[in-house]
């Protein structure tokens, strides 16, 4: 059997949805007939978010605890490694098996970049690099990002979540890197499908207002922030009378005025993020997901599709999202809406009230058939 190492983000940010970004890829290479482990490391990134305190630093005692427990679960609870590099201290495997690990594997796989390996750790592997921040990325290294580049160069195969980049169909530019198109695998069968409830609203869960990640291509600024977006569909409860319940870290006291006073509910996301199944829940008793994405994605049509709204779907839940491009590989219409206009978001929520269970048959098949893990993981797999 194989082993693959699989390099991700969790105890870092120990939050429901990266939660189930690792526990996919796991389960699904799993599922392939691969001995895979999960390995995090601090070399590159070592801030640490606690949803217990609401701080971040250096301790990773909460999320080594998260880590360990969830791993577990789903039957991976010998199979991690988080390395605290400043400490020169590992927590899941010792050093001797980390070290076993790493030279056993003929595959790493190293997601969004927030781990660093070392060239020994490399070795004689096929490696490859998947990129969940697509346009963000590109545009970076064609301006210049040295230590992206490095780190890029470290791996044979680039991947990105962005399934235009790199085509006529996105401006988006590749600096230099034959970026390949993947997907977020999801473990179809970790979602249950049942009928939505008579009462279920249309969710979401996110940050509202990113600062520090906006960026500038040929002169234009694109800003990676949500909330220039949800100011567009503002209108959306008014205009279709359903409800519209929003996980959002909403601080601005005159943003969430302004959203409750046009029919939104709005809830702090870290009651719901900080346990993966209170994140699977809130998502399972929806009627669907209602969501904007960010500017650049949608402007530069880089094809960016949603890891969380992927889970939507594998539950069953029809997803309206902001068109980004994803209509050119995905189909749209039953299941899956883009919208690029109010009127667009207004005429698929409609659709969705008006029949919920097809929509939700539509939902859970586009799941199945676009992102499996088996199928996801496979394609990938192939390229390998």
């Amino acid at each position: 059997m194989d082993t693959v190492v699989f390099a991700g983000f969790l105890v870092r940010f120990p939050i429901g949805g990266y939660a189930w970004q690792v526990v996919h890829y796991l389960s699904g290479l799993r599922s392939l007939g691969l001995d895979v482990y999960f390995y995090e490391g601090t070399r590159h990134y070592g801030l640490a978010y606690d949803p217990s305190t609401g701080q971040s630093g250096d301790d990773y005692e909460y999320g080594c605890a998260f880590a360990a427990s969830l791993l577990e679960r789903y039957g991976f609870g010998d199979r991690w490694v988080f390395y605290d590099a400043g400490r020169d201290r590992h927590t899941g495997l010792d050093r001797e098996r980390t070290r076993a690990m790493f030279a056993d594997a003929r595959l790493v796989i190293n997601a969004a970049g927030v781990n660093r390996l070392t060239a020994e750790e490399r070795r004689g592997k096929r490696t490859l690099y998947i990129d969940m921040d697509p346009a963000f990325t590109q545009i970076r290294l064609a301006g210049g990002d040295r230590v992206l580049e490095e780190l890029l160069d470290e791996y044979q195969l680039q991947f990105t979540f962005g399934e235009n980049i790199g085509t006529s169909r996105s401006s988006i530019p590749t600096g230099g890197v034959a970026w390949r198109p993947t997907r977020q695998p999801v473990a179809t069968e970790l979602w249950p499908v049942a009928p939505p409830a008579r009462d279920a609203a249309f969710t979401t869960v996110g940050k509202w207002d990113t600062e520090g990640r906006d960026v500038v291509l040929d002169g234009e600024h694109y800003t990676w922030r949500k909330r220039t977006e949800w100011v567009k569909v503002l209108e959306l409860p008014r205009r279709t009378r359903q409800r519209f319940h929003i996980a959002m870290d909403v601080q601005d006291r005159a943003d969430k005025s302004m959203l409750e006073a046009a029919g939104w509910e709005v809830e702090d996301p870290l009651g719901i993020s900080r346990d993966p199944d209170a994140y699977r829940h809130f998502i399972v008793d929806s009627l669907g997901e209602f969501t904007t994405a960010k500017d650049v994605n949608v402007r530069l049509r880089s094809g960016w599709f949603s890891d969380r709204s992927a889970c939507y779907l594998a539950a069953g839940r029809p997803v309206v999202t902001q068109d980004t491009g994803f209509g050119d590989f995905l189909p749209t219409g039953e299941g899956l809406f883009a919208y690029r206009t109010l009127d667009d978001a207004v005429a698929a929520v409609g659709a969705i009230a008006a029949d919920p269970e097809r929509h939700t048959r539509a939902a859970r098949r586009i799941a199945e058939e676009h992102f499996d893990a088996r199928r996801v993981l496979g394609d990938l797999l192939a390229v390998v």
